[in-house]
């Protein structure tokens, strides 16, 4: 059996579903009650709890033969002291159960400490998790393609597509499909020790060719919008996003306008099977349904 955490998000959900469509025994933790059903009619056993609870955490974990581990960004207050105390929590669970296998998700530019905004969570986990288990794995994926189903709405209605990265500035993006397939795989396998694992779609894309899957799918004409960097601490506080974790989202834009967000020489590099036109599909149908 193995136990997938965030089964609710982007990476957890695809990682369950692929962990399913194998035939693999799982269990969702969950922090809501009723969120629970919809796993259990695709046959999946159900933990509620809280991932800050190490001690409930590991008896979701009790058993198992591995776990798909994840480090939520925060609604409010100070992410890197959020990351600090889901860290450990983590850990504790982990060796309190005797966790034989981990997978955690990460970030292509985890390695920094500084520089990277929102991901600088990421190199704290990373330090937190690293040796609790027999077999570690940190899985470092690109930009999700589908964080543009964030503004995917001004794509539709107005033909506009919104962008903090540079519009030519081609980075590692790939699909939560190939996250979500990569994890379950690496859970399955019979690695023992810990390493680092890469992964970019089948190649590497810019916004401006986001805009143009966008346009192609919807048959119109859709235009990258760059958004000036005085312009984006006032859009996501006005979107809802607390004064903190806004800093810490832009300093993630910075670090790779930068090209501090990047691969890391030596490490195992793995490239996904969706294409960029396929995963934009996925989310103007998910938008329009």
């Amino acid at each position: 059996m193995f136990v997938v955490l965030g089964a609710n998000g982007r990476a957890g959900g695809e990682t369950a579903r692929a962990l399913l469509e194998m035939g693999q025994p799982l269990r969702v933790f969950l922090r809501r009650p009723e969120q629970a059903e919809t796993w259990r009619k695709l046959g999946a056993d159900v933990a509620i709890g809280s991932i800050e609870d190490a001690h409930g955490l590991a008896d979701a974990l009790l058993g198992a033969s591995g776990a798909f581990l994840l480090c939520p960004p925060p609604e409010s207050g100070d992410p890197y002291l959020r990351a600090e105390e889901l860290g450990r929590a983590l850990a504790r669970a982990v060796r309190e159960a005797a966790l034989p296998r981990v997978v955690a998700l990460s970030s292509v530019g985890a390695r920094h400490e500084t520089g990277t905004g929102i991901i600088a969570m990421l190199n704290i986990l990373e330090k937190h998790l690293y040796g609790v288990a027999p077999s570690t794995t940190f899985l470092r994926p690109g930009y999700f393609v589908e964080t543009w189903g964030e503004v995917a709405q001004f794509a539709i209605s107005d033909g506009v597509l919104p962008s903090f990265l540079a519009p030519e500035q081609k980075i590692p993006m790939v699909s939560t499909i190939d996250v979500g397939r990569t994890a379950a795989e690496l859970l399955c396998d019979d690695f023992r020790g810990q390493r680092i694992v890469e992964l970019s779609g089948p190649r590497d894309w810019c916004a401006d060719d986001v805009a143009t899957a966008f346009g192609r799918v919807l048959d119109r004409p859709v235009k990258t919008a760059f958004v000036p960097v005085e312009a984006r601490l006032a859009i996501l506080v006005q979107d809802g996003v607390s004064p903190d974790v806004a800093e810490a989202l832009l300093g993630m834009y910075g670090g790779i306008a930068s090209g501090r967000v990047a691969h890391e020489a030596g490490n195992e590099h793995l490239y996904g099977a969706v294409e960029l036109i396929d995963a934009v599909e996925r989310i103007v149908r998910h938008m329009v349904a």
